[in-house]
């Protein structure tokens, strides 16, 4: 587990730096992210062909996580977050580029291997640079920090593709990410000297070895996240679709997102506080009681109102947890071997995603789409008495480190 504070530098100090490469880079992914299924159907894919070019950049992230992992720990995080953003340029600039599908295949597909390499690596570099008794504040702010990028990109991609072309959001999504590997730049090495200073030299562990001896905490609370982590994915699925079944059209259900989007955007530092204040399972279990009971109410409702009503509830649920599976993963994780780990511990949360909703998919085969919700409030709230169970046996007490900052 992490020392209090140790390495520690003042928040202040890492404000712009830590967070400026993650909203450049979020702005940039949300900028294009609702263009590639239109960019593959106009290179001639089919439609199932677009979604598959779009879930690459799920896979990709799911390829990357382990790999990442083993990258941050031999070359510093610092380096592994400057290297990402460059091949994120790359491969946008690819897409930009691209005049078959299968070129936009394989450059959506780097974009995901860069994204697992710069978010375990910023993750692991807040977690070496921030005291421990602000950790959960300072890692919610990192999750808050990418949904307002990831608002605010869309907008810009609009007005973008209505002067040019689709093409040129991905022109701006790679300049994107070239400014935060300048701005990265720029940040200070907090971790290089103590990966240095490692005297039995574990910072090379392998991954494999690493996660073999933490497997009892990724079995546990890895487990439990991965069901947070569905359940936060899979209501950005079952929404739209619950809004079309009941005939709303596009810009409605684009309204009632922005709304939900909005809520979720001005809870990330409060739940952060609360876990700082009083310990993690204070906005872990209730954050999932509250998307529990989103998917449980969404089929008592029909109309834009109920469903906006709905949606926001949903957006509260997942506001107030921004962070938290970093936190989570940043406490259970080794000094010695935090690269490592966290690549396991990305790759159950990131499984979470793509799991999710495919769990819509598996139960409307059989039954109606109520049904679905039902049956995700029921895994939502039995993942929260999971985690309830688990988390208060991992995470640090929040007397402990209020102890050891005012050593």
């Amino acid at each position: 587990m992490s020392h209090p504070d140790q390495h520690a530098v003042p928040w202040s100090k890492l404000v712009l730096p830590a967070y400026g490469p993650t909203v450049l880079v979020s702005i940039g992914y949300g900028a294009v992210i609702p263009l590639i299924a239109l960019s593959a159907r106009a290179l001639g894919a089919s439609v199932g062909t677009a979604a598959l070019v779009v879930a690459l950049i799920g896979i990709g992230q799911l390829v990357g996580d382990l790999p990442a992992g083993a990258l941050a720990a031999r070359i510093g995080e610092k380096r592994a977050l400057i290297g990402a953003c460059l091949v994120d340029s790359l491969g946008l600039l690819c897409a930009f580029l691209a005049h078959s599908v299968v070129l936009l295949a394989a450059a959506v597909f780097v974009t995901g291997l860069a994204g697992a390499v710069f978010s375990l690596a910023r993750q692991a570099y807040l977690t070496e640079a921030i005291p421990i008794r602000m950790r959960a504040r300072a890692l919610s702010t990192l999750g808050g920090t990418f949904r307002i990028g990831s608002f605010i990109g869309p907008f810009i991609g609009a007005v973008l593709v209505s002067h040019w072309s689709i093409g040129s959001a991905y022109g701006f999504a790679a300049a994107m990410s070239l400014a935060a590997a300048l701005l990265t730049f720029l940040l200070p090495d907090i971790t290089h000297g103590h990966h240095v200073n490692q005297p039995d030299g574990r910072r090379h562990r392998s991954v494999w070895s690493v996660l073999a001896e933490h497997r009892r905490v990724l079995l546990t609370l890895g487990s439990g996240v991965l069901v947070l982590s569905a359940a936060r994915a899979t209501r950005q699925s079952i929404v739209p679709l619950w809004a079309e079944a009941h005939g709303l059209d596009a810009t409605t259900t684009s309204l009632i997102f922005g709304i939900s989007a909005g809520v979720d955007m001005l809870l990330f530092y409060p739940g952060g506080a609360i876990m700082d204040r009083f310990g993690r399972v204070w906005v872990t279990v209730p954050s999932m009681i509250i998307l529990g009971l989103g998917f449980f109410l969404l089929p008592f409702t029909s109309g834009a109102l109920s469903i906006g009503l709905v949606a926001a509830l949903m957006g509260l649920g997942n506001g107030i947890s921004a962070g938290i599976v970093m936190t989570l993963g940043a406490d259970a994780s080794p000094d010695d071997a935090r690269a490592q780990f966290l690549g396991g511990w990305r790759l159950c949360s990131d499984f979470g995603n793509a799991l999710g909703p495919l769990v819509i998919s598996f139960v409307t085969l059989f039954a109606p789409l109520s049904v679905a919700a039902v049956t995700l409030a029921v895994i939502t709230w039995a993942g929260s008495g999971w985690l309830g169970r688990w988390v208060p046996r991992y995470a640090p007490k929040p007397h402990t480190y209020r102890v050891a900052s005012r050593r």
